[in-house]
């Protein structure tokens, strides 16, 4: 099993003192306290963003220090083409955080928060910042648990228009839905770029949406002849992008 990831919120060169790397705050109290790592175990740090370090426990001290020595330095994980993005219309419920945490874990860039016309779920306020803070808690959770250094970015959430305007700068568009002629495995991608992918809400994309999103240049695309609820479709598109793009080769 390959070395438990933890979060350190600075990971440069110069963070390292002798060689050694002082994990506290709440990622040192989840190594030493729910962890329990001991010395001679290995694990990796990561900034989430790329930056990353094998290292090896020197040391436990307290309920939440962690003294690690850092093998070869800080290294720098280049992004992955094509840049995948999945906009993903507001669930019901916690289905939005599943959402994140699956697409985490199969490996999507980013992913931008929706507020479809049809959305039971509308994020306003106090209540909107909230559930966008659980959103990017659970890539960050979901990031380390699948052993990743490069975390997706949770953007804030976006209007029909602000997502057009994403669509439009594209190297590949795509809506998901039951319309599209053509299924997503067949179609033709870049092997550079951005692609950009629409999850629409349990009610579905309203026919002003698919028109404004064709326009932006993204057409409709179906997975298969069953239709996904929303919160896992994304993860099944975001698969079938990665092994079509070669980046699951």
């Amino acid at each position: 099993m390959t070395a438990p990831v933890f979060v350190a919120d600075s990971l440069r060169p110069q963070d390292l003192t002798a060689g050694e790397y002082v994990l506290d705050g709440p990622e040192g109290r989840h190594a030493v306290s729910v962890k329990r790592l001991r010395a001679g175990e290995d694990v990796v740090l990561t900034d989430g963003s790329g930056r990353w370090a094998e290292g090896v426990v020197k040391a436990a001290e307290g309920k939440d220090r962690l003294v690690v020595t850092v093998v070869d330095g800080v290294r720098e994980e280049p992004a992955e083409q094509p840049r995948i993005t999945v906009v993903q219309a507001l669930p019901k419920g916690d289905r939005g955080e599943l959402a994140v945490e699956t697409m985490t874990e199969v490996g999507v860039d980013a992913i931008v928060p929706w507020a479809a016309s049809r959305c039971i779920t509308q994020w306003k306020g106090e209540r909107g910042l909230k559930a966008l803070g659980k959103w990017r808690a659970t890539a960050r959770e979901a990031g380390k648990q699948s052993r990743r250094v490069r975390f997706p970015e949770v953007a804030d959430a976006a209007t029909s228009k602000q997502v057009a305007a994403l669509l439009a700068e594209a190297d590949f568009a795509a809506v998901l839905h039951e319309s599209g002629e053509e299924p997503l495995s067949a179609v033709e991608l870049p092997a550079t770029g951005r692609i950009v992918l629409v999850v629409g809400p349990e009610g579905g994309v309203s026919p002003e949406e698919l028109d404004l999103f064709a326009e932006a240049g993204a057409g409709p695309y179906r997975l298969g002849r069953s239709v996904l609820r929303t919160s896992t479709a994304g993860t099944a598109a975001t698969a079938v992008l990665l092994a079509r793009t070669g980046r699951w080769s």
